[in-house]
């Protein structure tokens, strides 16, 4: 499939806005999936082009925040690998699985988390107790991955859930490590959204230009005011994608 090129530009801006947005709270792809949509690329291959741009875009952060020290690879690669089997079911699974009852519970779950973000004094820079240990962390991540390859919207706030919540990690830290884990749940989903011939590759790296920099910029924006703009945008996310699920259900 072939755009001009002015359609292009658009689409890479757009990219540019999610990263930014996705990197520090999630739900980039509410803004990049309607764009594809919108110039007439069919479902499936508006979702396999999504992951591909969404993968430079989580690749971006990751490298950021492991760069100043916010990530330990080693402490995280169960969860990397759970992740990444999890996510590919997940992807498989959703090629002959209705996954519209998620639709249906998703969004309740999402406004519990943001009012969880916006009211516990867990969520700070300062980590606090710790209920789960790696094996568990690993499990919890798992199940996340499963659901970002098998339905998606809100995989940034599940993801911080798990590390705020169970892993007593600091917002700043659980961001961190929340795209390391999306980043690997990316790749996991193109990997078959390609094998699939999902994916338009020209449309998607161009878009992937814009989701690197928009994502270096927000991981920047993260590191160095934290809490205070993790914190509501995260929440303004959680409730956005559960109105716009809300939505499609009720009010289309």
């Amino acid at each position: 499939m072939e755009l001009e090129v002015g359609i292009l530009v658009i689409l890479g801006l757009c990219a540019f806005v999610a990263g930014f947005v996705d990197s520090i709270a999630g739900g980039g792809g509410l803004i990049t999936i309607p764009a594809l949509l919108a110039v007439g690329i069919p479902p499936a291959q508006a979702l396999g082009t999504n992951k591909l741009q969404a993968t430079f875009g989580s690749f971006s952060a990751t490298l950021y925040f492991w760069r100043r020290g916010y990530i330990e690879l080693a402490e995280m690669k169960g969860a990397i690998l759970a992740v990444f089997i999890a996510s590919s079911v997940g992807t498989i699974f959703v090629q002959f699985i209705d996954a519209a009852i998620l639709s249906r519970v998703i969004p309740f779950l999402l406004i519990g988390f943001a009012l969880y973000f916006l009211f516990s004094p867990k969520v700070s820079n300062e980590g606090s107790k710790r209920y789960l240990g790696a094996l568990g962390m690993a499990l919890a991540a798992g199940v996340v991955g499963f659901y970002d390859g098998f339905f998606g919207p809100g995989t940034g706030s599940f993801f911080a859930v798990v590390f705020v919540a169970l892993g007593g990690y600091g917002i700043t830290h659980a961001t961190a490590n929340a795209k390391l884990l999306n980043f690997t749940s990316n790749v996991a989903s193109l990997l078959f959204f390609a094998l699939g011939g999902k994916v338009l590759w020209i449309i998607g790296l161009v878009m992937a230009i814009g989701q690197y920099l928009g994502a270096r910029l927000g991981s920047r924006a993260a590191v160095k005011h934290g809490a205070r703009i993790i914190k509501p945008l995260i929440v303004t996310a959680s409730l956005v994608i559960s109105a716009r699920l809300l939505w499609q259900q009720y009010g289309g």
